[in-house]
Formats: structure tokens, sequence, C-alpha cells
């Protein structure tokens, strides 16, 4: 299993709005501190805004910022707005399964299993418990 490229700049926005908490940040910001794509990274917003994790401020002085609190934000439900998309396996796809060992096979069921507690260990901790209290990524994420 890997973290998409996506996931993990959902990830770093959110964490980088909730160190500067109060404050409208600018996606050009996000995308110097993490030496990420602009491109990239508005289509992570885009998708942010859309699952209320983000909100977006538009105009000349906009930018964004969280749509409810850090605490309120956990890091299950932002990995199942981006990885969830996309099946583990393809037996897990109901569109492209292909596999002759559908509904009989034990792999799929220990799969499944192992993804349901990854899930509900990720759901377990929020936005604010990844940053509350780490002052090296206070440090590094917060903007004057």
């Amino acid at each position: 299993m890997r973290m998409t490229t996506r996931t993990s700049l959902a990830m770093k926005t959110l964490m980088f709005c909730a160190v500067n908490e109060g404050r409208i940040v600018r996606r050009s910001e996000i995308a110097a501190i993490y030496d990420a794509s602009e491109n990239h990274l508005a289509q992570v917003i885009h998708l942010l805004a859309q699952k209320k994790f983000l909100r977006t401020i538009r105009g000349r002085s906009g930018g964004l910022m969280l749509g409810r609190p850090a605490a309120k934000i956990t890091v299950g439900e932002v990995f199942r707005a981006f990885e969830r998309v996309l099946p583990f396996a393809e037996c897990f796809s109901s569109d492209h399964d292909t596999c002759p060992l559908s509904g009989n096979c034990r792999l799929y069921c220990l799969l499944d299993d192992a993804l349901d507690a990854f899930y509900d260990r990720l759901d377990r901790m929020t936005i604010a418990d990844l940053v509350g209290g780490n002052v090296e990524v206070g440090r590094i994420l917060h903007v004057a």
C-alpha cells in the first residue's frame, strides 16, 4: 500500500491550514513550503473544498482556510475521500473484477478486514492531533 501524492498533498494542506488557523492562507504559500506544483495543489484544494474540509475565499485578498475545526477532521475521512476512489485490488472493483476466484477468495476477506482496521485507526486521529503540541511542525509551517 502506498499513499498517493494527492492524499499526501491533501494532508499537508490541512496541516498547514491548522497551524495557521484563523488566517487566510494562499495556495502559493502551501506550494512553496512543500515544493509542490501549484496546478496539482489547485486540484487537491478543489476536492478538499468540495468535501468541506476547506473553505475557499475568492478575490484579491482571498485564499483558503479550514472548513471546520481541525479537531473535527479525521485522517480517515480525508484518506477515504482521496484513496477510496481507487480500488485496493481488482477484486474490490465491482466494474473491473475479472478474477475467477471472486466470491470464494479468502485473500479478499483478509484484505477487506485489514483495510477496515487501517481506516479504523486513521479515524481515531484528527488534523489537530497531528499538529497540536508538535513544536517543530508548527515552526516549519507557521506563516507570520
